[in-house]
């Protein structure tokens, strides 16, 4: 009995280590709300079926799930393994989604990206735009982005919805 008890401990501390890490690196884990990715995918950004949006620290999978309910195929990026596993488990049904365990700040996007999808924190939205402009001159295509929460600094929003900032970076229209 003593040995289903240390096991189970160090089940939990691991678990709590790999959370804890992941707001160390990024923002926390906060699932996004259903119904407000709804109305930021139709009167913020229509997405569709010409896009494929990235959702940076994908977390559970709801915007990966939402995005393809619009008809887009979508790939979450997430650092913490067990939140990719949930999500490989969840949206097993849904073609034309995937997820990675990665740090984003690391990877270079698809050519075919049209939107991305970040919940960052106050201190990481500039970091995740300036890259996201690179990511843009890269491929030879703007990226949209679609900030929940969080402002980009010195730069102004094309659109906003609730807690949702429209952000266009990269190209010649760029704010």
């Amino acid at each position: 009995m003593e040995a289903f008890w240390f096991i189970f401990g160090a089940i939990i501390i691991i678990l709590a280590f790999m959370f804890l890490m992941t707001a160390f690196t990024g923002a926390p884990y906060v699932p996004s709300s259903a119904s407000e990715l709804e109305e930021a995918f139709t009167k913020l950004y229509k997405l569709g079926k010409k896009d494929f949006l990235i959702d940076l620290g994908s977390g559970d999978g709801v915007v990966l799930k939402a995005a393809r309910k619009h008809g887009a195929k979508a790939l979450g990026v997430e650092i913490n393994p067990i939140l990719v596993l949930l999500t490989k488990i969840r949206l097993r049904k849904y073609d034309g989604v995937s997820v990675i365990c990665r740090n984003f700040f690391t990877m270079d996007f698809p050519a075919e990206t049209t939107v991305v999808y970040a919940f960052g924190d106050s201190r990481d939205i500039n970091k995740i735009a300036t890259l996201i402009k690179k990511q843009a001159a890269k491929i030879g295509h703007p990226i949209y982005l679609i900030s929940n929460a969080f402002e980009i600094r010195g730069m102004e929003a094309q659109k906003r919805h609730r807690a949702h900032y429209l952000y266009k970076l990269g190209g010649k229209d760029e704010d």
